[in-house]
């Protein structure tokens, strides 16, 4: 996906009494930002993921979706706008299970080193079945190699590495996958910090970074629309553009959480953020459908038919979410993915 993964969602143990694994109360934003960020992706992937049907060449970059294809239009507030903030907390989420598995697991990096081998079978199976796009590899695989190996690392070199790590690909013209192990370690410090859990208790935190970050994607942006594709320094302004807006979508979504709509947030994109897995999964197979039942090219959709399949692949996902989740813990892939992680069968349905 400009994608997911996805930080692993906490269960819950009843309604009113949401919680991590390991008992502590869950930063209920998480969920906001997960499923907020998957609908975001979706929009970004629906031309990519029905290329599959007309043209094996068709692929495209994974974060790159539409990149440089009439990105003027919705393109301009999707393409490379959302995956950051799933790569974000997918650090985010890594260090908070880490933080489980410390508290239960007498040897918790193993349980993270099984974690991330089956979500590496489970994008190599999506990726050869499905659509070569697929990012769960790709996030499988940086979290073998940067994510795991930082646990050891104390949190300052962990939050210098990713200052590092994000700078370089934009000063290296480019970006998209590139970014990805500077934005789980940024994920990853800002939980360490202590960050993640005090995030919702501040207005104007959110609201100065903000700010900034729409200070600086207005010239961004603007750069990025006067360059070409190909262009010196055009993937720089790109995935530039694309890191804050990103930041003024995350800072937006937690103003608007300190607001009466709250209640509206969680129940809109909660329920797709704690499936998240299985609705990124899902919707391959949903766009694949619905190309097939479009029939013409995707080249020659218009934004109003790609936004018509996203909320029409959304909406049902909605629905099977949030009913989905009145009787059980987790969704069924993350489940799954959990019964692997810890290597014992856990609690699905919810105790009554």
């Amino acid at each position: 996906m400009p994608h997911e993964t996805l930080p692993p969602a906490p269960e819950s143990t009843g309604p009113g009494h949401p919680t991590t694994f390991s008992g502590r109360p869950r930063v209920a934003a998480l969920d906001v930002l997960r499923g907020f960020a998957l609908c975001g992706i979706l929009l970004a992937n629906v031309k990519p993921i029905a290329h599959m049907l007309h043209s094996a060449q068709a692929t495209q970059a994974v974060v790159a979706a539409g990149e440089g294809d009439g990105w003027l239009g919705v393109g301009l507030f999707v393409d490379q706008r959302f995956f950051p903030i799933f790569s974000l907390l997918f650090g985010v989420g890594f260090s908070l299970l880490l933080d489980s598995a410390t508290e239960r697991a007498p040897r918790p990096r193993v349980l993270l080193l099984r974690r991330l081998l089956v979500l590496l079978a489970v994008g190599l199976a999506h990726m050869f079945l499905l659509w070569r796009g697929d990012i769960l590899t790709i996030y499988a695989v940086v979290g073998l190699v940067v994510l795991l190996p930082s646990t050891w690392l104390p949190r300052w070199a962990v939050a210098a590495l990713a200052a590092v790590l994000v700078a370089l690909p934009l000063v290296l013209d480019s970006n998209g996958v590139p970014l990805v192990p500077g934005l789980f370690l940024l994920g990853s410090a800002l939980t360490r910090y202590g960050v993640i859990g005090r995030m919702e208790r501040s207005v104007r935190v959110p609201a100065l970074l903000g700010l900034l970050f729409a200070a600086g994607a207005v010239p961004a942006v603007w750069l990025q629309v006067g360059t070409r594709v190909g262009d010196p320094y055009f993937n720089s302004w790109f995935g530039l553009a694309g890191l804050l807006m990103a930041g003024v979508y995350v800072c937006a979504l937690l103003l608007l959480l300190g607001t009466p709509l709250r209640p509206v947030l969680q129940r809109v994109f909660a329920p797709l953020g704690r499936m998240a897995l299985t609705n990124y999964l899902s919707a391959t197979f949903l766009v694949l459908l619905a190309a097939r039942l479009v029939g013409s090219a995707p080249d020659g959709w218009s934004d109003a038919t790609v936004l018509l399949i996203a909320g029409a692949i959304l909406l049902p996902q909605w629905l099977v979410s949030t009913l989905w989740l009145r009787r059980h813990r987790q969704g069924p892939l993350e489940w799954l993915w959990r019964w692997a992680t810890w290597a014992h069968r856990p609690s699905l349905r919810r105790t009554p």
